[in-house]
C-alpha cells in the first residue's frame, strides 16, 4: 500500500464529492473536505469554505496543511445550478454559476499549486460534466462553467508539467443522485434512452476514476478529459 497522501476535496458533502472523499479515505489518506452545509463522511477532516473566496479558499487550506501536511491531491468539486432558458437568465444568475463552479475551481488550483511547485508533485482533478461538452438547453452559464474547466486544466498541465504536477478533468455524466432521483420517472426513461450503456451511473464508478487519476499509475496523464457517462457525450 502507498505512503498516505494529504487530499482536499471540495463540495464533499454529499453526491459524487462524497463518494470520491470515501473513496480517498477508503485507501488511508488524510482528507479533508470543504462544505457549505451537511456532514461529512467519517474519518474526513470537514473545513467550511466558500468557493467564491480567497480568503475562505486559504484559511481551508491553511487548516489542512496544518492538520495533513502539504496538499499533495485536490478535487474540484463545488458547484452550483441555476438552470434557466437564454432569453430570462440574468446576469446574477449567469455571473454566481461561474463564480462558483468555473472561477472556484482556479482560486482552489491557484492555492493548492503553491505547495505542489514546492515538492514538485501534485495531482489535480477538476470535477466537469457531459453538459460541458454536449451542451444542455437551459443550462448555458453551468455547461460554460463546466466547459471552462478543460481550459484550465490543459493550461495548468502546460504550466506545470514539469514540476510533477497533472492536472485532468473528470465529465460524469447521469449519475444516480438525489437530483436525478428527483426527476419524473417520464424524464428519468427519456435519459436513459439516449445513453448507450441504458443506466445512469452510480456515485462509486465516478470516484473510481478520480481516484485513478490521482495515483501513482496517472503520472503520464494530464490535459485529459475523462467521460464517465456510459457513452453519452461520444464524440464531443
Amino acid at each position: 500500500m502507498s505512503e498516505p497522501r494529504s487530499v482536499l476535496v471540495t463540495g464533499g458533502s454529499r453526491g459524487i464529492g462524497r463518494a470520491i472523499v470515501e473513496a480517498f479515505v477508503a485507501d488511508g489518506d488524510r482528507v479533508a473536505v470543504t462544505h457549505r452545509s451537511g456532514t461529512v463522511p467519517d474519518g474526513a477532516l470537514g473545513l467550511h469554505c466558500e468557493v467564491t473566496d480567497s480568503a475562505s479558499v486559504d484559511a481551508a487550506f491553511a487548516r489542512a496543511e496544518q492538520e495533513h501536511g502539504p496538499v499533495e491531491v485536490v478535487v474540484a468539486n463545488a458547484g452550483i445550478t441555476r438552470d434557466q432558458l437564454l432569453l430570462r437568465m440574468t446576469d446574477d444568475d449567469f455571473a454566481a454559476v461561474l463564480d462558483t463552479n468555473l472561477t472556484g475551481a482556479f482560486r482552489v488550483v491557484r492555492r493548492a499549486t503553491k505547495g505542489m511547485v514546492r515538492m514538485r508533485r501534485g495531482r489535480i482533478v477538476l470535477i466537469s460534466s457531459v453538459v460541458g461538452l454536449y451542451g444542455s438547453p437551459g443550462q448555458t452559464g453551468y455547461a460554460a462553467s463546466k466547459s471552462g474547466m478543460i481550459g484550465l486544466a490543459r493550461s495548468i498541465t502546460r504550466e506545470l508539467g514539469g514540476r510533477g504536477v497533472t492536472a485532468n478533468v473528470v465529465a460524469p455524466g447521469y449519475i444516480e443522485t438525489e437530483m436525478t432521483a428527483a426527476l419524473p420517472a417520464d424524464r428519468q426513461e427519456t435519459y436513459r434512452q439516449a445513453i448507450p450503456a441504458g443506466r445512469f451511473g452510480t456515485v462509486e464508478e465516478v470516484a473510481r476514476v478520480v481516484r485513478f487519476l490521482a495515483g501513482p499509475d496517472a503520472g503520464y496523464i494530464s490535459g485529459a478529459v475523462v467521460p464517465v457517462d456510459g457513452g453519452l457525450g461520444m464524440g464531443h
